[in-house]
C-alpha cells in the first residue's frame, strides 16, 4: 500500500466494500511487548489493506475489526485453535504482523492467505471501459480468503432482509455483549461468541439486539452444526455453498455472502439482493431496473470472476441515484 493512500470515506452500497485506512506512519510501529508472535512478510504485488480487508468489517464501530491511525488494521477471530488477533501493517511493501492469543499462530501462519496470495487477479479480463479503468486504478485489490465459515456466516445472517445499519448495531450488540474480550493489547475489542454461547443467547436479548425469531432461528440452527459448516471451509465454494443452505434460511444470497469472505471466492455472485441488480444495470447497460436474471446476464462475460467484477463496479462509484425510499427500518426492539 501506497504511504500516499489518504483516508477517505468508506463508500458501501452493499456489502463488500472497502475501508479507509490511515497511511502508515513514516517510522515503523514498534513492537509491542506482549505480542506472542510477529511476521513479516514481502508480498509479490501490490496490496492496498482497505481494500483486501475491508469486507471484514461489519460497520464503522464493528467490534471484531478497527483500522488505527498509524496505518493499521486489527481484526479478532476465533480460529481452530481459539481466539487471537492479529494487526498488520504495510510499510515499504512489506506486512508487518503481530497476533496475540491462542489463535496467533494460526493466524500468522496463514497470513498471505488472508491478504490475497490465493487470490488469482491475473484470470480476469475486463470487458467493459467501466471495468477495466477501476481495475486499473486499483490495483491493490485482492479478494481475501479467511478460511473461517462462522464468522462471515452469522453476520450475514443478521444482514437479511434489514438494512445494513440494523444488522451492523445487533452485530455490534451481540459482539460487545456476549463476545469475549480479544488477546492482546486491544481494549474495546471482542472475539465473536463461540458456538455454545450464541445457542444461549435469551429470546429477550436476540429481541433487544432488533433481531427477529427467523433470522435468529437459523442462527441457532446453523451453530447447532457449527462444526459441520466450518468444515465447508476446505471445500470448493460451490460445494461450499451447497451444504450453508442445507440449513433452513439460509439461501443463495447468504451462502455467497459467506464463501466470498470465507473462500475468497471470485465468482461467488450476490443474488437477491435489494440494489444490486440496480447497480450492475445502471454501470453496464444504464438499467436502473434490472432485476437479477439481468444482472447474471450483464456478468455473464466475467463468468468466473463475477464476484470480482462486482467489487469492481462497485467500487467505480458509478451507482444510480435512488429513486425510491431505501429499506425500511423496523424497530423491533421497540414492539
Amino acid at each position: 500500500m501506497s504511504s500516499r493512500f489518504a483516508p477517505r470515506p468508506t463508500r458501501t452500497t452493499v456489502r463488500g466494500g472497502e475501508t479507509a485506512v490511515p497511511a502508515s506512519v513514516p517510522a515503523a510501529v514498534p513492537r509491542r511487548t506482549t505480542a506472542a508472535r510477529t511476521r513479516t512478510w514481502q508480498p509479490p504485488f501490490p496490496l492496498d489493506l482497505g481494500l483486501t480487508l475491508g469486507p471484514l468489517r461489519r460497520g464503522p464501530a464493528d467490534p471484531a475489526f478497527r483500522a488505527t491511525p498509524d496505518g493499521s488494521v486489527w481484526r479478532t477471530s476465533r480460529t481452530p485453535e481459539g481466539p487471537g488477533t492479529l494487526r498488520v501493517a504495510v510499510r515499504s511493501g512489506a506486512v508487518d504482523a503481530e497476533a496475540w492469543g491462542p489463535g496467533a499462530e494460526w493466524f500468522l501462519d496463514r497470513l498471505p492467505t488472508l491478504l490475497g496470495a490465493s487470490d488469482d487477479p491475473a484470470a480476469f479480463a475486463p470487458r467493459h471501459r467501466l471495468v477495466a479503468a477501476t481495475a486499473h486504478r486499483r490495483p491493490g485489490l485482492r479478494l481475501t480468503r479467511t478460511g473461517l465459515v462462522m464468522e462471515s456466516l452469522i453476520p450475514s445472517i443478521l444482514e437479511q432482509k434489514i438494512t445494513t445499519d440494523e444488522a451492523y448495531r445487533a452485530w455490534r450488540l451481540l459482539l460487545r455483549k456476549y463476545g469475549e474480550p480479544a488477546p492482546g493489547p486491544t481494549p474495546h475489542l471482542y472475539v465473536m461468541p463461540a458456538p455454545r454461547t450464541w445457542a444461549l443467547i435469551p429470546s429477550w436479548e436476540w429481541h433487544r439486539a432488533g433481531v427477529d425469531n427467523k433470522r435468529a432461528s437459523t442462527i441457532l440452527r446453523a451453530v447447532a452444526r457449527a462444526a459441520r459448516l466450518e468444515e465447508a471451509a476446505a471445500m470448493p465454494p460451490l460445494q461450499a455453498q451447497a451444504r450453508l443452505e442445507l440449513i433452513p434460511g439460509i439461501g443463495p444470497w447468504t451462502s455467497a455472502e459467506t464463501v466470498q469472505r470465507s473462500h475468497g471466492a471470485p465468482d461467488a455472485v450476490t443474488v437477491g439482493d435489494v440494489h444490486l441488480p440496480g447497480i450492475i444495470g445502471h454501470a453496464l447497460a444504464d438499467n436502473r431496473a434490472a432485476d437479477d436474471p439481468e444482472m447474471l446476464r450483464l456478468l455473464a462475460p466475467y463468468e468466473g470472476q463475477r464476484h470480482r467484477a462486482t467489487r469492481l463496479i462497485l467500487l467505480s462509484g458509478r451507482t444510480p441515484s435512488r429513486r425510491e425510499p431505501k429499506m425500511r427500518k423496523t424497530d423491533i426492539a421497540a414492539w
